[in-house]
């Protein structure tokens, strides 16, 4: 599965590696993804979603359904939840 928030869409971005004499190879800097399962009391059900850290917190700020209902709209939800 490729390494993308499904929640902020969050995904790898590309970059270079700087050495102490300015030389310059390319890196990939990694989103941090946990995989979590969160529970939906509206639909009374469980969904196992990759997130990344920065969601989590938006998560407990904002709540999952909020999250969920944002992510659909942007199109970074593809499954049926």
């Amino acid at each position: 599965m490729s390494k993308v928030c499904e929640l902020t869409g969050k995904r790898v971005r590309v970059g270079n590696n700087v050495s102490h004499a300015n030389n310059k190879t390319k890196r990939k800097f990694y989103p941090n993804l946990q995989k979590k399962r969160f529970f939906l009391p509206e639909e009374n059900k469980w969904v196992t979603l990759k997130v990344s850290t920065q969601a989590l917190r938006t998560i407990n700020k904002k709540g999952i359904s909020v999250m969920i209902k944002e992510a659909k709209e942007k199109g970074f939800l593809k499954t049926k939840i």
